[in-house]
């Protein structure tokens, strides 16, 4: 089995009600005149009240090109990165020094050397150390890295691994672009990081979190092109088609009953759904394709409120919540998951 022993999350250092982004986002999206009661009703039904931002507001009309928003990503990302890994370690009670693999999501910039490397040598991890970072992976980065994590303890059972995210979506936000997608996304994205310590088999019985018994990772290809990033001059450009949803009310509970099956469980049996808070209907339509009451997934709908959909670090912010304040009966069964590009959807068992 692979323990978690820490979970720690942070969120960018500017905190801004919804309805100051929107002002900005009209400024800096919309043609001077331009009638704004659309992008208000998107905003108005994102489900957030306020989010977090890598900079105060008014330097977003001023941030110049896609150089100068993934320089400000490598610099905030290496910052928040190093806290939350090392907020994470003192929590597991673990040293820098022993951490054996460090894997790195994000999707929200790019950088080589890898912010994981910098990270590494901020913190002073080991010369020695594994390092996998992860790109491409979006909404879906936190539950595949967890995966992968499990993955790695598995034949390694006497280990420490770290799974860091850090999403700064903020920086992605596309200036004079007036489309149903962009106006979407500047109203639902929000910027923060988080990291999750974790250890083999052999390490286990120090630490009290809850275990990975198993994972499924699912790909519809006939969904390819409605999430992701239309990559160009000015950086990255939303793909975010109104038919996920869709999709999801199509595929997954086909996919959670057989994963839950092939351990002999059904969806009844779960005790707490660590579900990425994609949206309002991203959220409406897990909570109908699995039927679930619907406060089975208020942790979701309150980190959406508080904080916006903050890509692959969501999920992981969640696990840290119901871990703290809805923490399940010991020896029931969770169920994380996340949606992500590909059209992908990844699912990670808990045992409590």
């Amino acid at each position: 089995m692979t323990r978690i022993a820490a979970v720690h999350g942070a969120l960018a250092p500017y905190r801004c009600a919804q309805a100051e982004i929107t002002d900005m986002v009209a400024r800096a999206c919309l043609p001077e005149g331009a009638d704004r009661r659309v992008l208000d009703r998107l905003h108005g039904n994102a489900g957030v009240r306020a989010r977090h931002m890598t900079l105060p507001l008014d330097q977003y009309e001023r941030l110049d090109g896609f150089g100068a928003a993934n320089d400000l990503f490598i610099a905030t990302a290496t910052d928040l990165g190093a806290r939350v890994i090392r907020e994470a370690l003192r929590t597991a009670g673990l040293s820098a020094a022993d951490v054996d693999l460090l894997i790195f999501t994000s999707v929200t910039g790019v950088a080589v050397p890898s912010v994981d490397a910098r990270v590494a040598a901020r913190l002073g991890l080991r010369p020695d150390l594994r390092r996998v970072p992860l790109f491409g992976l979006g909404c879906a980065g936190g539950a595949a890295g967890l995966a992968r994590v499990h993955d790695f303890l598995l034949g390694r059972p006497d280990q420490v691994a770290v799974l860091l995210s850090v999403e700064l979506c903020s920086l992605t936000f596309q200036r004079g672009d007036a489309s149903t997608a962009n106006l979407v996304a500047t109203g639902l994205f929000g910027d923060g990081a988080s990291a999750v310590v974790a250890c083999g088999a052999e390490r286990a019985g120090a630490f009290p979190g809850p275990t990975i018994v198993d994972s499924r990772s699912r790909l519809y290809p006939d969904a390819g092109g409605v999430l992701g990033w239309d990559i160009g001059d000015s950086g990255f450009r939303v793909v975010l088609d109104p038919d996920i949803p869709e999709v999801l009310r199509h595929h997954l509970a086909d996919d959670v009953r057989e994963f839950l099956a092939g351990h002999g469980l059904k969806p009844q049996d779960v005790t707490a759904w660590v579900c990425h808070p994609g949206g309002p209907r991203i959220l409406d339509a897990v909570t109908e394709a699995l039927d679930l009451p619907t406060e089975e997934l208020a942790v979701s709908w309150r980190h959406l409120a508080e904080s916006g959909n903050l890509s692959s670090s969501s999920v992981l912010h969640i696990l840290r919540d119901t871990l703290a304040e809805r923490r399940p009966p010991p020896g029931t069964p969770g169920l994380l998951l996340a949606i992500g590009p590909g059209l992908a959807c990844e699912l990670v068992l808990l045992s409590w």
